[in-house]
């Protein structure tokens, strides 16, 4: 029996202001809601131009239940398209990358699809005569989906009636992606081999929760940062004090600074659940220099702009409800739900093109020390998280807790509400876990059904629209190669100097 489909209130009860019920964590009905109403109706972090160096190279993958692949086309742009045949709806590619040279063709009946998604050619074609198949949906070919590009990170968005990537994404949060591709000297990052992968037993809310948790660090991974200090202090012991800490150590032994320093790190939440923690410091903000790469950065950006870049390293900014990313080391993690029980987290590594190679060392070391499932780091992680999901399903009290930095007069209705405005919070503040709740409710409570369907079964509107586009444009016929006039944005924390376009589709 259909709860929260059926009822909007249902769901507002969900959430509070300063409590989350765990039928949130638990019910399937809202998970399946989620994927509907907020996964497919947000621009999501697909991949990035570096994975598709060549036209017809490709990357498969799947968001909200929809099989995609993401292609380099002829002019050199992307687009991303149902992994889907038109025909009889047969998966396309199944392997995680590859390339076609002229045509997609299906593996069950030969239809084939040019690299913009076009229907190219039907076997047997004769047999088709007289039949409408002209002006079916079919004959629009393989439906395309709205793509975006920024600093060569590629965008994605199930639902042809959404803004563009810029409407929902604030400038400070794309400017942390112009300060990450910044840090080469070239103004280019590429991707740095495979991701790695953890799935993790827990809802997928319960993971982006603890990318802004800074009080948990100082309990959870206690033994890890004991342990890193341990080593260090015999290390020292037995070697002159002048020794240079090891790149593993200089990475973990932060994770034991202070509740004090997590509260003044800081943070800034917008709107649509989006945020930056760690505005003022970060645990990588006292990362040792590396001999050449300021002065690189000075010769390729000026002073006053290299400084800028290099004084940026917040702890994580998120891109809600799936992106979350440091600008040094250059890492970004995608959370892609696979079930209300189940996620996969992909960490993926980028080459500061024109850098030192220590720069990537740094951050593949940093990965699997803290983000890999053989890490020390991740192992707490994932130990909470999923005895968080199973102490959620049995008796007691059925309430998530957010109440801490709560402040603020109670509304008529005895919640408490906060404004929706950019707003300076402390690093402790669990404002930055309610600002991602507040926008979980409006997405889920949203009452335009026709946006969601459309969303959800990729509607035949947005096919037609796509068979009537250009080589590698989107719906809407802006090509998703187009470069934007750069633009410089005053943010105050952020450095916000954008030097490619957004292209919206």
């Amino acid at each position: 029996m259909a709860i929260y489909r059926e009822s909007s209130e249902a769901i507002r009860n969900l959430y509070d202001g300063e409590r989350v019920h765990r039928d949130a964590y638990l019910s399937t009905e809202i998970f399946a809601l989620e994927m509907e109403r907020l996964f497919a109706r947000r621009w999501l972090y697909a991949g990035h131009m570096s994975q598709v160096p060549q036209a017809g190279d490709f990357i498969t993958l799947e968001i909200a239940g929809t099989t995609l692949l993401m292609i380099r086309q002829a002019d050199g742009g992307v687009q991303i398209m149902a992994n889907r045949c038109a025909h009889k709806g047969a998966m396309l590619r199944c392997q995680a990358s590859g390339h076609v040279d002229r045509a997609i063709q299906c593996p069950y009946h030969a239809w084939s699809y040019r690299l913009d998604g076009s229907l190219l050619a039907v076997p047997l074609r004769e047999g088709y005569q007289g039949s409408h198949l002209a002006t079916s949906e079919a004959a629009g070919g393989l439906t395309r989906f709205q793509t975006a590009v920024y600093r060569d990170f590629v965008f994605v968005c199930l639902d042809p009636n959404a803004a563009g990537l810029t409407a929902q994404v604030p400038a400070e949060l794309l400017g942390c992606l112009d300060a990450m591709a910044d840090r080469s000297p070239l103004g280019r990052l590429e991707v740095a081999g495979p991701c790695l992968r953890n799935v993790i037993e827990c809802n997928w809310k319960i993971y982006l929760e603890n990318i802004n948790d800074t009080v948990h660090a100082n309990v959870t991974h206690e033994s890890s940062a004991l342990s890193a200090e341990a080593v260090w202090q015999r290390t020292q012991s037995a070697a002159p004090s002048a020794l240079k800490k090891p790149m593993a150590i200089e990475q973990l032994l932060p994770f034991s600074s202070g509740s004090d320093f997590m509260e003044k790190m800081g943070g800034r939440v917008w709107a649509g659940g989006h945020s930056i923690l760690g505005i003022h410091a970060s645990l990588h903000s006292d990362y040792s220099s590396v001999p050449g790469y300021e002065q690189a950065m000075i010769a390729a950006w000026g002073e006053p702009r290299a400084k800028q870049i290099l004084a940026w390293s917040p702890q994580n900014a998120l891109i809600y409800p799936s992106i979350a990313f440091k600008s040094a080391p250059q890492t970004l993690r995608v959370i892609r739900p696979l079930g209300v029980s189940r996620t996969l987290v992909e960490i993926w590594a980028f080459r500061a093109l024109g850098a030192p190679d220590i720069l990537l060392e740094r951050t593949q070391t940093y990965n699997r020390i803290v983000f890999s499932p053989m890490s020390i780091v991740a192992h707490d992680d994932v130990q909470v998280f999923e005895s968080i999901q199973r102490g959620l399903a049995g008796a007691g009290n059925e309430w998530v807790s957010l109440h801490r930095g709560q402040a603020g007069t109670r509304a008529a209705d005895g919640s408490r509400a906060e404004s929706e405005s950019m707003a300076t919070v402390g690093g402790t503040d669990e404002r930055l876990m309610r600002n991602q709740y507040r926008a979980w409710l409006e997405a889920l409570v949203m009452s335009d059904t026709a946006s969601v369907e459309s969303a959800s079964a990729a509607s035949a509107s947005a096919a037609s629209a796509s068979a009537a586009s250009a080589s590698g444009a989107s719906a809407s016929g802006a090509s998703a190669s187009t470069k934007g006039i750069p633009a410089k944005r005053d943010s105050g924390d952020a450095p916000l100097v954008s030097s490619a376009g957004v292209t919206k589709s």
